[in-house]
């Protein structure tokens, strides 16, 4: 693994605050520096798959095949809270989205 180095300005509260969590996970503030900005990439890389992948759902054809699914009740604890919109309804609100977007 290649490294380089870059001179990093924190505030002096902000450095503080993470060389004692840096202590208290038992590892030096270069690798928690090196932590937090690995999982804020992997925070953001996700965000732009997941708006990425929405743009190509097609919700119609989603709803159509739940549609399909069978007629056994669910199982005990696996009923939906009754404050749940019906998919009938979920379907008619896209619907009436798309018309409005056209």
């Amino acid at each position: 693994m290649s490294q380089s180095n870059y001179a990093l300005r924190l505030q002096a509260s902000l450095k503080a605050e993470a060389e004692r969590m840096a202590k208290t996970e038992g590892t030096t503030l270069n690798q928690f520096i090196n932590v937090a900005v690995a999982e804020k990439i992997s925070a953001l890389r996700a965000a732009d798959y997941f708006r990425e992948r929405a743009q190509r759902a097609d919700v119609g054809a989603a709803l159509k095949l739940l549609d399909r699914a069978g007629t056994e009740k669910p199982r005990r604890g696996d009923e939906l809270p009754s404050a749940k919109v019906s998919r009938k309804k979920k379907r008619d609100a896209h619907e009436a989205t798309k018309t409005r977007r056209s």
